[in-house]
């Protein structure tokens, strides 16, 4: 396991007994570890899941993983993909194993969480001017060598209020930290050249921050992949590596640090932002990837990808409990249980008494979703297959606001057999 964390830490996960805060998982896992419930490798429909439950494939995770690797080592891009996507060490592990170079997180409690597992490489793609949260990061670099850490910073009142803090918690080593530009509307960053020239001065003369690059976040701009979409992307990007090539001979380290990337765009970041410095992509979703938002959006998936790309590997199960009316079921999953702020969930499968099948869903659509209850519109020809009882499985659209909502995932292999229990920290 890579050394950009602690392997123990990670590892102790599995010696953590089940109980009655995971829910979905079968009552008879109670009391038991991952590690034992594994070693059984139950086949977890067979074991009784509580429903809803949230499931991830094992081959699939694999599968992206490699792609992502893969494609980044072709165009010469460094990957610290968003930890906020899963919040869960094992996967990280994972995605370093893979390759990846640091973890992005996006607050001071995200960064405190992968702290806690050993992480010793990561981005804070975000301004941080929470005294508290400084003194905090002062004390862990101070106290950790091997810690290195970069963030944001968008404006001169940003950074001295940077400089105060670890002035005042007698912060040996200085904050890296990334000139942040944003577009006009979109979110944090500076929005011209003068702006973003004077904050670069200010850290370069602060006695406490280290300018070591320029930061940006394309996917403020949208998701829209038209060619009109892909302009206004490319535009944006455009203007980040002007700014890069700008302030490189302030920056105060060797290797400058340009970086940018959510999951929609990383292929336009790698065409845009290489260069004579460390292009550093920052996508999170491609782990899972999904069915709706990033199926339609990736540069792997989207229409007129080559194939061979991502494939979603998250899914929740819910049980059918009323029909109450022709063409109407209402199933055990709701706004609780799965996204809702892209898509709505997408039926996929249908278990009947021979295990689960494609078969029988064709024309049914989630559409509306309560706390606890999904509404599915059911097509004629399935009205006979989806009965009171019955179990679907769903796909997802946007899987950050999926893990959020579950502290104990089952990796299930292609048997549907548990092979690992997936510990999420929200």
């Amino acid at each position: 396991m890579t050394s950009l964390l602690n392997p123990a830490a990670v590892a102790a996960l599995a010696d953590e007994r089940v109980d009655w805060r995971f829910k979905g998982l079968p009552p008879e896992w109670a009391g038991r570890t991952p590690a034992q419930i594994c070693a059984d490798e139950p086949e977890l429909f067979a074991a009784g899941p509580l429903g809803p439950v949230c499931v991830l494939s094992a081959e699939a995770l694999r599968h992206n993983l490699s792609t992502m690797a893969g494609w980044c080592t072709r165009h010469g891009v460094e990957l610290a993909p968003h930890g906020k996507t899963h919040m869960a060490p094992q996967l990280l592990a994972r995605q370093f194993d893979a390759g990846a170079c640091a973890v992005t997180v996006a607050t001071i409690s995200q960064l405190r969480t992968y702290r806690a597992f050993g992480v010793r490489e990561v981005v804070l793609a975000n301004e941080l001017v929470d005294s508290a949260g400084l003194a905090w990061l002062a004390r862990e670099l101070d106290d950790d060598p091997d810690f290195r850490l970069i963030c944001w910073v968008d404006s001169i009142r940003g950074v001295a209020l940077m400089t105060e803090a670890l002035q005042a918690a007698g912060a040996r080593r200085p904050v890296d930290v990334c000139v942040e530009l944003g577009a006009a509307g979109t979110r944090t960053g500076c929005r011209d050249n003068p702006t973003a020239d004077a904050v670069a001065a200010a850290v370069v003369a602060s006695p406490r921050l280290r300018l070591v690059g320029v930061a940006g976040y394309e996917a403020s701009l949208g998701h829209n992949v038209s060619a009109a979409g892909i302009d206004s992307v490319r535009d944006y990007l455009e203007w980040l590596r002007a700014a890069a090539i700008r302030l490189a001979p302030l920056c105060e380290v060797p290797d400058l640090v340009v970086t940018a990337g959510g999951s929609t765009h990383f292929d336009l970041v790698a065409q845009t932002l290489t260069g004579d410095w460390r292009t550093i992509l920052r996508s999170g979703a491609y782990l899972t990837h999904d069915d709706g938002l990033y199926l339609r959006t990736s540069p792997l998936t989207r229409p007129g990808a080559p194939p061979g790309g991502f494939v979603a590997a998250i899914q929740v199960w819910a049980q059918v409990c009323s029909r109450p009316e022709p063409g109407l079921a209402l199933l055990t999953m709701g706004r609780r249980d799965v996204s809702f702020d892209q898509d709505l969930p997408v039926p996929q499968r249908l278990h009947r008494p021979s295990g689960w099948t494609d078969d029988g869903l064709t024309g049914c659509q989630v559409v509306k979703l309560n706390d606890q209850h999904a509404f599915l519109r059911v097509s004629p020809t399935a009205e006979a297959k989806v009965e009171v009882g019955s179990w679907i499985a769903f796909g997802v659209s946007h899987p950050c606001t999926v893990f959020d909502k579950w502290q104990l995932i089952p990796e299930l292999d292609n048997q549907g057999r548990v092979v690992t229990l997936i510990r999420t920290f929200f």
